[in-house]
């Protein structure tokens, strides 16, 4: 029998139902009570329900009256332990067929929001109604002094909240527990983490691994050696958003996976550089297509770059691809992001049955990077850019510099 610790003698429980189980199944254990040596005549009913079989037996019910303190953590380490392997087990979408190697696993239950935190208007219904009334319109909103500080002073704190995120990336790490970082960072700073119910998106962020381009829902996927993970951060303060986001590098990343983040990455640098007064929003993809050709890589067409400010996506619409059609001329106090997605294989996408998460329709990985800008009078203002202190471990132009 498993040997257990001396028991106070405290006061017995209430459950005291006669013992269950087969004589026979009995009659081979000991009393697990520590110093009985007795042999077992009764099983605890709850062990039986749990299916437990390990240091459930006892003599009489004085002594599993008296070991019951002791004896029911084994109760909760057990349901701890089934929690943690329904957790491990991936979820099962019979007849569906995943295009590479990700897998959606359970999700942990919605976070909450503290009610004095100002939200936007979708926050309970999931319905962006504000978006929706301008939905058709090009007319790209042009910020006054006032509004271009509030966009300054959101997207440093949708930086910082990225940035904790970033720290925790790591072997063995879930995407869950990105999640909860990036919802308590937002919060900590009075903000509402944008994400959350807007269109009904059950988490605080995006969590997008490997072969998933984008809007991945944080679970209990546990981040492995090679992978590659971007975190996509969204926050709403003052009545404006940030968006921002990175991909990150987990452990030992493979040459070609380090030349589609790293090139994805100049990507979005390289579009910035032509950000001005003047400059048309549809040659950003042609500058980003050609560079990503330079390294074989494909431009996702599907989902692209948007205007943010007190609308989370809006004018402009910002394509990533080569000869796109999107209408639009830079001008000073426009503010939207250039989020190019980059892919090692096809361009082509397709959807997960959870309507949100999007993979490469050949299962090969995909990098993206995102910046929310403001147009200046000379060319931009990158109003989520690194901060001196934060964290560029995980990042490519750390490992290749090491």
């Amino acid at each position: 029998g498993n040997r257990k610790c001396r028991i106070p003698n405290t006061r017995p429980h209430t459950h005291t139902h006669t013992m269950a189980g087969s004589a026979d199944a009995a009659a081979t254990q000991v009393c697990c009570t520590a110093d009985c040596e007795k042999p077992a005549k009764m099983r605890c009913p709850t062990c039986i329900k749990l299916g437990i079989t390990e240091g459930s037996f006892f003599c009489a019910q004085d002594c599993f009256k008296a070991n019951w303190d002791s004896h029911k953590a084994v109760h909760a380490a057990f349901k701890a332990a089934k929690l943690e392997e329904q957790r491990n087990t991936p979820l099962h979408w019979p007849g569906f067929n995943f295009t590479g190697s990700m897998r959606p696993y359970p999700q942990s239950p919605t976070r909450v929001v503290p009610p004095q935190i100002p939200r936007p208007d979708y926050a309970e219904t999931g319905i962006p109604v504000s978006e929706q009334e301008v939905r058709r319109s090009t007319v790209i909103q042009q910020l006054s002094d006032e509004e271009q500080e509030l966009m300054r002073v959101v997207c440093k704190l949708g930086r910082e909240c990225l940035d904790e995120a970033a720290k925790a990336v790591d072997v063995g790490v879930t995407s869950d527990e990105l999640d909860r970082i990036v919802h308590e960072a937002a919060v900590d700073r009075e903000c509402y983490p944008s994400p959350l119910n807007y269109y009904d998106f059950p988490k605080s962020c995006c969590v997008s691994t490997n072969e998933v381009i984008c809007h991945g829902i944080p679970d209990f996927y546990k981040l492995k050696n090679g992978d590659i993970v971007n975190v996509d951060v969204s926050v709403y303060k003052h009545g404006h958003h940030a968006d921002l986001n990175e991909t990150f590098l987990v452990g030992d990343v493979d040459e070609a996976s380090l030349t589609l983040v790293r090139t994805t990455y100049e990507c979005l640098m390289k579009a910035i550089e032509h950000v001005r007064p003047g400059n048309k929003y549809r040659d950003l993809g042609n500058i980003i297509s050609k560079h990503a050709a330079t390294q074989n890589l494909s431009v996702v067409r599907s989902y692209c770059g948007h205007g943010v400010n007190s609308l989370f996506h809006t004018a402009p619409s910002v394509p990533h691809y080569a000869k796109n059609k999107a209408v639009g001329i830079m001008k000073e106090g426009h503010t939207f992001t250039i989020e190019p997605m980059i892919n090692q294989g096809t361009w082509q996408d397709t959807q997960w049955p959870d309507k949100w998460t999007v993979v490469t329709m050949d299962g090969r990985r995909s990098a993206q990077f995102e910046h929310t800008l403001l147009v200046t009078e000379t060319g931009c203002e990158v109003l989520t850019k690194r901060l001196p202190n934060s964290p560029a471990g995980k990042m490519w132009f750390e490992t290749a510099r090491k």
